[in-house]
């Protein structure tokens, strides 16, 4: 009988993802913590009506984070590998604090990015296209 850990992530009662390794499937927690917090700002800006369409635009914005913090200017910070970790929350307002004077502008590039969002609705295909990337 062979023994086979797997790692679940869980969100509200739903099983989201299912891992093999641990680092992964806390990388891909760390991002569905990134993405709670960005469906919050973008809420809050009133730019997007549809909660659906915050909800994918956010984990559209929190899964490339690179990307777009390059795009807004900041410069590639050298991580320091540390046990213990700083909480997600903590993390992603000590990024953006130095990128205040563009979030309107990250914003309006939100928006726009947010009409060229296919919105998958079944639960099933978003899965699958989470797996893929």
């Amino acid at each position: 009988m062979a023994v086979i850990v797997k790692y679940v992530i869980e969100r509200n009662g739903v099983e989201k993802m299912t891992f093999a390794a641990k680092s992964e499937a806390d990388a891909y927690d760390k991002m569905l913590d990134i993405a709670d917090e960005l469906f919050v700002v973008l809420g809050q800006s009133q730019l997007l009506a549809d909660e659906s369409q915050q909800e994918s635009l956010a984990l559209y914005l929190a899964q490339n984070k690179d990307e777009i913090l390059q795009a807004l200017g900041a410069k590639a910070k050298t991580v320091k590998k540390d046990k213990a970790a700083e909480p997600a929350a903590d993390l992603l307002t000590a990024t953006l604090e130095p990128l205040a004077d563009v979030v309107t502008e990250s914003i309006v590039a939100a928006k726009q990015a947010a009409k060229e969002l296919i919105i998958v609705r079944d639960e099933d295909d978003l899965l699958l296209d989470r797996s893929a990337a």
